[in-house]
């Protein structure tokens, strides 16, 4: 099969490492399914992880696969499988210590994937998992929020036209939550079209506690002075959501978390029912094919809006 590999780490800045070459067919484990990749995204910090580099015990894996969010459909079914038939559409998360979608088949965890709905294509199927997942824990499992139970709580969401962090406004905004956002002034009509009541620039230094009152839930995808400064805009018992880093401050008898997201079937599955329903819309910023993938990790690097995705 065809696969983007890269034998080398050269950061995630550098991705000419990666080189679309004739690979082995996936080997599937049990409970594993084959897919056959129809489109693959991505993080484009992937390229520092060391699940890219080495396996769950420590050992060398390359030259290893990209891309950890597939959408296609299931070609091979392994004896003591179940839950999927040969030919489901399907989407959700690969292991992060195993070989990514850059590929035209990839063998990912049966319980990791959830049936694409008919009214959603392969590329929004693709930019949906990590940043669905991350938008949907962030929000509900440590932010303290009730989906369609938020009336009358107000959520501040950092980079709220970015991949993730639109996903998080249209989540908020859904579970009945006043939400503002805050990032650069392009993204501003990004982000009320996605269900921002307001929307905060940030390069104007708007990040003024003054600007938003205490609120319930900050929810951070940008890092950095924004993180550090966010936990004064937390009401007391409040929380600081972030993504990026754990947060430096705390909120005032509040909670900081941060937190790495976790696969989820159950998840993946509310996640597919609201986007059928119109609710969650994935942010698709470019579509590259995969002999572009260096092309593509560069552009998601250099700050295209959105998720980019490889058709495969």
């Amino acid at each position: 099969m065809r696969a983007v590999r890269i034998q080398e780490n050269r950061g995630a800045d550098n991705p000419d490492a990666l080189v679309l070459e004739e690979a082995p067919y996936p080997q599937a484990a049990t409970g594993d399914v084959i897919v056959r990749v129809r489109a693959a995204s991505f993080v484009p910090d992937e390229l520092d992880w060391p699940g890219t580099w080495t396996d769950r015990a420590g050992r060398d894996r390359t030259p290893s696969i990209p891309a950890h969010e597939v959408a296609g459909i299931v070609s091979e079914i392994p004896y003591g499988t179940t839950g999927f038939e040969v030919g489901d559409r399907v989407f959700g998360l690969t292991d992060w210590h195993r070989d990514g979608a850059a590929a035209e088949f990839v063998a990912v965890e049966a319980r990791n994937l959830a049936p694409i709905p008919e009214a959603i294509g392969f590329r929004e199927a693709a930019a949906l998992p990590l940043a669905g997942l991350t938008a949907w824990q962030g929000l509900f499992r440590h932010g303290g929020l009730t989906y369609g139970e938020a009336s009358g709580r107000t959520v501040v969401v950092h980079g709220g036209a970015g991949g993730t962090g639109s996903l998080v406004v249209q989540l908020a905004h859904a579970a009945g939550a006043r939400v503002i956002a805050t990032g650069r002034t392009a993204g501003e009509e990004t982000a009320r079209g996605h269900g921002a009541d307001d929307y905060v620039t940030l390069e104007s230094g708007g990040l003024d506690e003054t600007r938003f009152g205490p609120v319930d839930l900050v929810f951070d995808t940008v890092g950095g002075e924004v993180l550090a400064r966010s936990a004064a805009l937390v009401r007391p018992g409040g929380t600081l959501v972030s993504i990026t880093a754990p947060p430096p401050v705390t909120p005032v008898d509040g909670r900081a978390v941060f937190f790495i997201v976790e696969p989820d079937r159950h998840e993946l599955l509310e996640l597919a029912r609201l986007a059928e329903q119109g609710v969650l819309r994935p942010h698709v910023g470019a579509a590259y094919p995969l002999a572009e993938a260096r092309t593509a990790f560069l552009a998601k690097r250099r700050g295209i809006p959105g998720k980019v995705v490889l058709d495969v």
